[in-house]
């Protein structure tokens, strides 16, 4: 048996090829192609995937703009979100729907980083704007949903834990804090970008959160982003596949494999050596601090091949110290 992860979801299929009269993704076959609901794959390209004994699964993905991570030797296979072709809508998921019409702070944290000690300050602008129409959502990238739990308690805007990465995957966040901006139609009114706001580690991200939070209300009560940047900034195609060795990995240190895990971490870092949110996201399930020596040390393997830390460079940074 394999573990299938995709779409939020765990599910066992009985190897990498797919029987025929299986659905496969979502997708069942009919005479003339592949359907899922009225979109449909027309059999001439459908064929690319198909086998005698059925639908190789990877191959199949393919065809939908899907990347894989397929690792049959521990029985796991990683399938990840369709290339998003349309770059200034937020995606959806948990309780975005429910806010349309208001405009919305997507707030990216975690508690492996000092940005925990930001939500307080979230909660606090969250009450004082939520008359202008205006709601904080805040997104958590533990892997475990017990290590954010603590830091929530008392709050009152939407939360959620992106156990399995893959909110982050469609919003491409390599590290936290991020946050976006999305208007009251669901568009995105300004990208992913780091922002805090408190100054609590300034000395260390020499980001102004004092200007940060001050655009922010400007956005909110006159509706000024301050850039025309109006679209997510799209995943490199390995930047798509380290975030699915990650999700293998991720499985196979729930599972105890440590050593299979750690072989997807370095294709990870090897593919992606920025995205924190999976280098040091996963150190806690990993058994290391990811405060520690192990995170010193990757933040200086970055400065020394000149990739910051916090990218891009938000428009209210100033020079730390």
């Amino acid at each position: 048996m394999i573990t299938l992860l995709a779409d939020g979801r765990e599910d066992a299929i009985d190897g990498l090829v797919v029987p025929y009269g299986a659905p496969v993704l979502g997708w069942e076959r009919k005479p003339h192609g592949w359907c899922r609901g009225e979109a449909c794959i027309p059999s001439f390209r459908a064929a690319a995937a198909e086998t005698a004994d059925g639908v190789d699964l990877v191959a199949f993905a393919g065809l939908l703009g899907r990347q894989a991570v397929a690792d049959p030797d521990e029985g796991v296979v990683a399938v990840g979100e369709p290339v998003e072709p349309v770059l200034d809508r937020a995606p959806e998921f948990g309780p975005l729907p429910g806010l349309r019409g208001a405009k919305v702070a997507l707030v990216f944290w975690a508690s492996w980083c000092g940005c925990r000690y930001d939500l307080p300050a979230w909660e606090e602008l969250h009450r004082e704007l939520g008359g202008y129409g205006f709601s904080v959502v805040s997104v958590s990238l533990d892997r475990d949903p017990d290590h954010a739990g603590e830091w929530l308690a008392g709050l009152t805007h939407p939360a959620v834990v992106d156990a399995d990465g893959r909110i982050a995957e469609l919003y491409n966040v390599v590290n936290v804090p991020t946050v976006v901006w999305i208007d009251p139609d669901g568009r995105i009114a300004r990208p992913q970008d780091t922002m805090t706001a408190t100054d609590t580690f300034r000395s260390m991200n020499g980001l102004s959160s004092e200007r940060a939070v001050a655009a922010l209300r400007r956005w909110v009560i006159e509706g000024d982003t301050g850039t025309e940047l109006r679209e997510l900034r799209a995943p490199t195609a390995d930047e798509r596949l380290a975030r699915l060795h990650g999700r293998v990995a991720a499985w196979l240190l729930r599972a105890g494999r440590t050593a299979a895990a750690g072989r997807h971490l370095a294709a990870a870092a090897a593919l992606a050596p920025h995205d924190l949110a999976v280098r040091r996201g996963l150190m806690p399930l990993a058994g290391v601090d990811p405060f520690g020596e192990e995170y010193f040390r990757i933040r200086e393997e970055l400065e020394a091949a000149g990739i910051p830390i916090y990218r891009p460079l938000p428009d209210w940074q100033e020079a730390a110290g």
